[in-house]
């Protein structure tokens, strides 16, 4: 099984940005966590991080018929980003929304998710763990669906 992670604007300041909301951890913290978890479940992964929608677009296409998962923390486009929706129904590669905080507890234009209708689940305010999560989740639907 491989699992693509895409993280959107601004995650790569994780541990700099805002630290009373995203904590003190990096985003190489997020990705060893990531690449820990994939190899205890023996799961084949890439992590992608950019601050552009467009190039996070073309990641999310350049997935097709390659990757059985996608875990995508879209960050600010969340709330704005028609593109990324249309990608991820284009491609229908099951795909986990997390946020890292819960948009939902914070300003009003963050309760808005594009992308949310295109996901088979949304992860939201637990932190790095929402991303095992994540993880875990595809690794037992696949498993459910016996698709290998």
């Amino acid at each position: 099984m491989k699992i693509l992670v895409i993280n959107g604007p601004n995650i790569n300041m994780l541990g700099i940005r805002e630290p009373e909301i995203y904590g003190s951890r990096s985003y190489d913290d997020l990705v060893a966590l990531l690449h820990d978890e994939a190899e205890r479940l023996g799961v084949e992964l890439e992590c992608f991080q950019s601050n552009h929608e467009g190039t996070m677009v073309d990641i999310i296409q350049s997935a097709y018929g390659d990757t059985d998962g996608i875990i995508i923390n879209p960050a600010a486009y969340t709330h704005t980003s028609v593109a990324l929706l249309d990608a991820v129904k284009a491609v229908g590669i099951p795909t986990v929304e997390v946020h890292i905080s819960d948009p939902d507890l914070r300003e009003d234009f963050r309760k808005i998710s594009f992308i949310r209708s295109a996901c088979v689940k949304t992860i939201s305010g637990k932190g790095f763990e929402g991303y095992l999560e994540a993880m875990n989740f595809l690794c037992d639907l696949f498993k459910q669906n016996n698709i290998q």
